[in-house]
């Protein structure tokens, strides 16, 4: 069995309250008891529960984090700038993935509520904001991550999501792309609005239609299925440029084409997609993308939460990075077929 602050109590002869001051408050316990209280801690090899004395006092040495997408390396790259910036702190990152489910994401709110965690971060899926509300009354802070606070009552750390789809789009545009065609969903994501919004201005400005292929998800696999979809249309019917909601509907749109092999890309068809993950850069066909800061934006919501766990009065304040357009093969000017 462990060695508890009792056993150090009895083999340095002293109370298990005397114990406590030498580990919390050693100014106030003579130097004899101090001296007697090390030496048992010493031979017993006494180690404190220090997360366990930390939650006593009030003040958890966690924060949780639920992301929307667990298998997007977007959302991983979110988690270790957390991370990161939680280990300068002493803090340890609980977390947990929805994986677009609205019952996930109760679980683990109320995992969190229950764990009394310090602060939360989170990518919802759903309207969260009562559920945050409660959590605040309780003394936990909560940051949105990956999405504006559109009524600023919470602080929230996110990419400004209408810039990089009209970013996107009017790339395409410049490089001579006229029949674009958005793939993303379900529209019941924030950012996937946002990225349809901002392409929409692009082709509006420009004077071009904007075609919508929605899917289910945000995946590889429904990249795949939403480019078989495409290619079972007549040729002249096909899109010349595709602007995914993310990098993995894109690489499934990729493999699609690529396997498929009667539209080549970037020849006879473009593809840019979003967050450039590190699988971006290494794909078949290098994939142009709208670059999301992702370890800062980590970084940045766990400063924000761990302020605001200390200062409940703090005022929301709404953190927003512009995106960065990376040009990579995907998106090439129109060349002959070899």
């Amino acid at each position: 069995m462990p060695v508890s602050i009792r056993d150090v109590a009895l083999r340095a002869g002293v109370s298990v309250g005397t114990v406590s001051n030498v580990l919390n408050r050693p100014e106030e316990v003579s130097a004899d008891s101090v001296d007697r209280v090390s030496r048992a801690i010493e031979e017993l090899g006494y180690v404190r529960n220090d997360a366990a004395r930390k939650l006593r006092a009030g003040v958890s040495t966690t924060v949780g984090f639920v992301v929307l997408d667990g298998q997007n390396p977007f959302y991983n790259d979110v988690v270790r700038g957390a991370e990161d910036e939680a280990t300068k702190h002493g803090i340890a990152i609980l977390y947990g993935n929805t994986d677009e489910d609205l019952g996930r994401e109760k679980l683990y709110l109320d995992l969190f509520e229950e764990q009394q965690v310090r602060g939360l971060l989170i990518a919802p899926y759903g309207d969260v904001n009562a559920r945050l509300q409660r959590l605040r009354a309780r003394g936990i802070a909560a940051v949105l991550v990956d999405r504006f606070s559109g009524d600023g009552r919470f602080s929230s750390v996110s990419v400004d999501s209408v810039v990089g789809g009209r970013m996107a789009v009017e790339h395409l545009i410049d490089r001579g792309r006229r029949r674009i065609a958005f793939v993303g969903g379900p529209f019941d994501i924030r950012q996937v609005n946002d990225r349809l919004a901002g392409a929409r201005v692009a082709v509006e400005n420009a004077g071009v239609d904007l075609e919508v292929v929605a899917t289910a998800a945000m995946t590889v696999e429904d990249g795949v299925a939403a480019g078989a979809r495409i290619l079972a249309r007549p040729r002249r019917e096909w899109p010349d440029a595709l602007f995914a909601a993310n990098d993995l509907l894109a690489l499934g749109l990729l493999q699609s084409l690529v396997v498929d092999g009667r539209m080549l890309v970037p020849h006879d068809i473009a593809i840019i997609g979003f967050d450039d993950i590190p699988f971006a850069a290494a794909a078949a066909v290098p994939l142009s993308s709208i670059r999301q800061p992702s370890r800062m934006i980590g970084r940045t919501a766990l400063r924000i939460v761990l302020e605001e766990a200390a200062d409940p009065e703090s005022i929301a304040r709404q953190t927003v990075f512009q995106p960065e357009l990376v040009v990579r093969a995907s998106t090439a000017f129109r060349q002959p077929r070899a």
